[in-house]
């Protein structure tokens, strides 16, 4: 939200730098960003002064250009090469001093410098309205008043307004925030907290009065549910133009565009009062009746954006007596809204239904300043008052006749809050005692009513427009916002407890398996629960009937929760992938979410892809691509880690995968893991081989409860290692070798490791040569040659007759 610091000004008359006003501000919980500057003519003039001709030739090289000595009430005149037809002697002329900053249509800079025009020193710039951003005008050169001073500052004589912007990340329940009014509402509370008291000072409607009633129109609501209370008056005879400058600095200042004096003002009001306001043209409402209702679900209705809009059965809509207007709240129609040929309006102030505007604001995919504010609840009170306000400033701008009473159908008042609040529950929840004193005056100094004290307590009246303070505790942080997060003490002792946390507890576990993959290069990421119903198609798996829909949805990208955790690790692979991130180690735990019938299911997974290189490009490491065996290391490694051992392996029934592998336990799977398909991958435009794996995170947690931590001592004793190279045929697998040599040995026999695999020249057709390495050892003594040369003769007579393997 922005703030204009000259408009919070004419609210409360402070005097402060803008700077310590934001401090304030962000102390008061309205977060102040930045604070920007804002001039009504960029640059505001600098360097531009007033200058008179003292005499004006032809250019002797070039027949529209005139040379020119311009007195600039610095000494000696100074020469200047002008092309404006209009230039003459004795003219009084803006000047553009050398160094002078000026900004073209597009607000490009560019610096006025000394220089040549066809041979002819120039050493200014005689400017046009357009050039110095007073108008579009480049007919010729300003000629100015002849009463002015040579030598004076253009900033002097024209209209320049500088101002600060603040920049307010507003939170979604200050409401009462959301203007001017309701900014320089909580600035007065903060400063009187300083024992600085000034007056708010608030625009005067009391020159409101009804002049005729010659253009009455009837305001009928049909649904008073989502419309509590509706305003509206008509103005006769009115004249749309160009708005003043005042009003068109105020509205550009925070970043709005104006249009005309009638629009600019119901946005002026808008953003002074935090009032939305509409006004429709009076000659596009048929039947001289206005009915705020429901319409049938289906209705074609074109917007002010020249869309056209299927409408549905709730949205609330501002209609004549034939047809609608305007979706109520969020935005107005095409062809009732004001134009030039607009002569007389029906000015619209109402309070409308925060859910039901919020419903359509997003339905339709509409946000609107209106529709901001609507959905987070206004003030019911200030309806009228901000009517009769945009009403005279209309008057004054635009002139015209107020030519019907206010109707304001206000059928049950929306009352204000009623709150009990106990000194000692404060003293608990602030963490130091306040003086009831300054707690006193710190509730009346935000229009909290005191209704009745005791020793105790005090009994509250909370003004409706407040609706987020509402409970003790609201009223409670109200003043500990505006005492001052930063006025209560802290002291110098540190309490701390010992929690007793069971080794197996979910987030232990959690912890220690990110701790490790964080360990071997990961990275942890995060994504949001939300995703795209369209996901669902790239798998056969996922179905439409399971998707846990979102009943309000932030966009149609995320309107459901996610089914599967992969897409979510892809949009952010593709996300790095764009941004020459290509080397990948991610992993995430979180979950997915389904609905089956009746229930809604949550299941908690833990997500590991691997995408592009193992380790980083680098002089003395040779760079290798992640493949399938490195993500079955990973997954192995946290299995192992967590203890859980004879897993069962199948192959892989996922049709997101293009090859993997599932781990189980009996019929509980624990783990897919693979590559993705190419076809999923081309989804995300993503061409490079991405690995995943998927843990069922509820079955890890449950198996890794009954697992149990050996150890042993390590051995005294020597291992030894031997190696064969296996010709075998093309069929034979390594976990037949390993299978055959762990029968063939149990006690000494270690390890077996597959180190080499060669297919190729100098080999028999149908054949390859496995490179085994076998770890004896034996814990109680040393091997003796004649021990090794007997096992390893017993593995080569196995490997010979049931694998009909040859040694090379």
């Amino acid at each position: 939200m922005k703030i204009s610091y000259n408009w919070l000004k004419q609210f409360i008359n402070l005097d402060w730098e803008a700077e310590k006003a934001g401090e304030l501000l962000t102390d008061l919980g309205l977060e102040v960003e930045g604070i920007e500057t804002f001039q009504s003519i960029k640059g505001g003039l600098e360097g531009v002064i007033v200058g008179q001709v003292l005499n004006c030739e032809k250019h002797p090289n070039a027949d529209k250009l005139k040379i020119t000595k311009v007195d600039l009430g610095k000494g000696d005149p100074v020469q200047i090469v002008c092309g404006a037809p209009n230039v003459a002697a004795g003219q009084k002329v803006p000047v553009a001093t050398i160094g002078t900053k000026l900004y073209d249509q597009e607000g490009k800079e560019w610096t006025i410098k000394k220089g040549k025009i066809r041979g002819e020193e120039s050493h200014g710039m005689i400017c046009a309205e357009d050039e110095l951003g007073l108008g579009a005008s480049h007919e010729g050169i300003m000629v100015l008043d002849a009463d002015i001073a040579v030598g004076t500052k253009a900033s002097e004589i024209f209209d320049v307004e500088n101002d600060s912007i603040f920049e307010i990340g507003l939170t979604p329940n200050r409401a009462d925030a959301m203007s001017h009014w309701g900014t320089a509402r909580d600035l007065k509370a903060g400063l009187l907290q300083k024992d600085i008291n000034l007056e708010l000072i608030t625009p005067s409607v009391s020159s409101f009065r009804v002049e005729n009633r010659l253009n009455k129109i009837d305001i009928e609501v049909k649904n008073s549910e989502l419309a509590p209370r509706y305003c509206g008056l008509t103005i006769s005879n009115i004249k749309v133009k160009e708005s003043p400058n005042w009003l068109k600095y105020r509205l550009q200042a925070i970043g709005i565009t104006p249009k005309n004096n009638v629009v600019d003002v119901t946005n002026y009001v808008l953003h002074e009062l935090g009032q939305p306001l509409h006004a429709f043209d009076a000659h596009e409402i048929e039947g001289e009746k206005i009915e705020v209702k429901t319409v049938e679900a289906g209705t074609k209705f074109t917007t002010l954006d020249e869309v056209e809009r299927e409408l549905h059965e709730d949205d609330l809509m501002i209609c004549d007596a034939n047809k609608p207007l305007c979706i109520a709240g969020v935005f107005g129609g095409l062809n009732s809204g004001v134009t030039e040929r607009t002569t007389s309006i029906f000015l619209e102030s109402a309070y409308f239904n925060p859910v039901s505007i919020r419903k359509t604001a997003k339905r339709h995919g509409l946000n609107t300043d209106a529709s901001f504010r609507f959905e987070r609840g206004i003030d019911p009170n200030i309806t009228e008052y901000a009517l009769k306000r945009a009403a005279l400033l209309i008057q004054e701008l635009a002139g015209g006749n107020i030519s019907s009473e206010i109707i304001d159908l206000y059928p049950k008042k929306i009352e204000d809050f009623q709150v009990f609040l106990s000194f000692e529950n404060a003293t608990k929840l602030i963490g130091e005692e306040i003086p009831q004193d300054t707690i006193k005056r710190i509730l009346t100094s935000l229009e909290i009513k005191i209704n009745s004290v005791t020793e105790t307590a005090i009994g509250l009246t909370i003004p409706a427009y407040r609706n987020d303070v509402q409970r003790e505790s609201d009223v409670i942080e109200e003043i500990l916002r505006v005492y001052g997060y930063n006025n209560i003490g802290f002291t110098q002792k540190l309490n701390a407890s010992i929690s007793n946390i069971d080794k197996f507890s979910d987030h232990k576990i959690q912890n220690t398996i990110a701790n490790q993959l964080i360990g071997q290069g990961f990275n942890e990421m995060m994504a949001n629960s939300l995703t795209s119903p369209e996901y669902i198609n790239l798998s056969e798996q996922l179905k439409p009937e399971h998707n846990v829909q979102m009943l309000n949805p932030l966009s149609n990208d995320l309107a459901v929760m996610r089914q599967s955790m992969l897409f979510s690790v892809l949009e952010a692979i593709s996300y790095n992938i764009n941004r020459r991130r290509a080397d990948l180690k991610l992993f995430e735990f979180g979950k997915t979410y389904h609905h089956y019938g009746e229930e809604r299911v949550e299941n908690k997974h833990l997500s590991i892809t691997i995408s592009g290189n193992k380790t980083s490009e680098s002089w003395n490491t040779e760079q290798k691509t992640s493949d399938f065996f490195y993500i079955k290391g990973i997954v192995s490694n946290v299995l192992n880690r967590l203890g859980i051992e004879r897993l069962k392996t199948s192959p892989i029934k996922n049709d997101m995968f293009s090859e993997g592998i599932s781990l189980s336990i009996g019929k509980t799977k624990l783990v897919d893991f693979g590559v993705i398909k190419k076809s999923v991958l081309k989804h995300f435009s993503i061409t490079q081989e991405v690995l995943y794996a998927d843990f069922n995170w509820d079955n890890i947690l449950e198996y890794s409860k009954y697992t149990k931590i050996k150890y042993k001592d390590i051995p005294k004793f020597p291992e030894v290692r031997r190696d064969f190279a296996l010709l075998l045929n093309d069929s034979i697998t390594f976990e037949e070798v390993y299978t055959i040599a762990k029968q063939t040995e149990k006690n000494l026999l270690k390890n077996i490791n597959l180190f080499d695999v060669y297919q190729g020249e100098n080999l028999p057709e149908g054949k390859k040569s496995y490179a085994v390495s076998f770890t004896l050892l034996d814990e109680n003594k040393t091997l003796t040659d004649k021990q090794i040369d007997k096992i390893m003769n017993k593995l080569q007579h196995n490997f010979e007759n049931k694998l009909d393997a040859e040694l090379r």
